[in-house]
């Protein structure tokens, strides 16, 4: 595998490392305190292509490849601190925009995709409720058919996006006899009758990205929104949820490497017992780990993205992919925490922002332990 950027790539990605750095180099604490959602950030985001990037030239998107893509994110994680604008890009990209390439008729691409990749429309996905967590497919939330419209009746939680959200795909099952064979997917726009999204839920990171309940109530959807064939929706989640579990922490290997040079700069500038800190071993050997999980962690990101581009199996990859660099994160952040010590703790440095953000990353996408079940599956445990 030869992951040497070509020209073409390089130009990409530098001109994303330019763009964030000079476009959303914006105060987050404030916007994190008040979880306020920014959304000139991701009208810029759009202008600039950073939607669009796997979806196909003719449906407004860059076309690119998944490896050129997730090094794109990386660079955007690196150069812009606000993950909750980055997870809510995440979340638009892997759930709502990729079903669409993958699944949407040729009329749904069209209306739908150039909007998504611009920045004027904002996506989502409507899958987990109150009581099907890690059992995704165990839904309660219904539809039925009646002449040429679809009624669904139920209620979702933890939908990424949802307060701002134009366009969400929405699971539910038609058959519950079928189990995870009945569920079909629709895409439901705002303000359809009967959908309700309700109050937006407070979390202890990625506070910028809002999140929502949602509820239906005979919400009626026109049959053209089905998305994909009646039952098929199983399928088309767990397709999602590949490409979301590999390339949703792209930005985060970014994150860390900025964090890396971050703890290097202040291990060389904050003077204990008459030297540096970073002369001190145990101080150095944490930058260390930090550099080898870097590393590690954009290897296995490059891996996956480099097979999915070859068109290769990757359900393990992805699974494997999310967990390693999920625990990466965290960990890298604990130690940016202990390396700048009482600074570290506190908000003026942004340094303890970036642990509550990374904790999430192994709860959503499938928890950590969900993506180690995955794994054992596929090993024959």
């Amino acid at each position: 595998m030869d992951f040497t950027w070509s020209d073409q790539q390089r130009e990409l990605l530098d001109a994303v490392g330019r763009f964030a750095s000079q476009q959303l180099n914006y105060n987050v604490i404030d916007n994190d305190r008040d979880g306020v959602f920014n959304f000139d950030a991701w009208k810029k985001c759009g202008d600039f292509g950073i939607q669009g990037l796997p979806v196909p030239i003719q449906y407004g998107g860059l076309g690119m490849d998944p490896l050129t893509t997730v090094g794109a994110l990386e660079r955007l994680g690196y150069a812009c601190k606000d993950n909750g604008l980055l997870f809510s890009i995440n979340a638009h990209l892997w759930t709502a925009v990729t079903p669409l390439v993958y699944n949407g008729s040729e009329a749904q691409k069209r209306k739908y995709l150039p909007g998504l990749c611009n920045g004027t429309l904002i996506g989502g996905n409507a899958m987990s409720e109150p009581n099907s967590g890690s059992d995704a497919f165990s839904l309660t939330t219904t539809a039925v058919k009646k002449g040429s419209r679809y009624f669904i009746n139920g209620s979702k939680i933890f939908v990424t996006n949802g307060p701002v959200a134009d366009l969400l795909i929405v699971f539910a099952t038609m058959d519950k006899t079928r189990g995870s064979d009945g569920i079909s997917a629709f895409l439901v726009e705002k303000d359809s009758p009967g959908m309700n999204v309700a109050r937006k839920l407070e979390k202890m990171g990625v506070r910028t990205s809002p999140m929502a309940e949602v509820f239906f109530e005979n919400c009626e959807v026109p049959e053209e929104n089905l998305l994909g064939s009646e039952g098929g929706g199983a399928f088309l989640f767990t397709r999602s949820m590949t490409w979301e579990r590999g390339c949703i922490l792209a930005s985060a290997v970014g994150s860390m490497q900025r964090l890396l040079e971050t703890c290097i700069r202040y291990a060389n500038e904050r003077k204990q017992g008459g030297q540096s800190i970073g002369k001190y071993q145990l101080v150095a050997s944490k930058i260390v780990d930090m550099k080898v999980r870097v590393e590690s962690s954009r290897h296995m990101l490059y891996h996956y993205g480099w097979l999915s581009g070859h068109r290769k199996a990757v359900y393990m990859e992805a699974a494997m992919t999310k967990l390693h660099i999920a625990d990466c994160w965290v960990k890298c952040c604990e130690d940016a925490i202990q390396i700048h010590g009482g600074y570290g703790y506190m908000t003026e440095y942004e340094v303890e922002r970036e642990l509550r953000d990374a904790i999430g990353s192994k709860l959503y996408s499938g928890t950590s332990e969900i993506q180690r079940n995955i794994i054992a599956s596929m090993l024959g445990l």
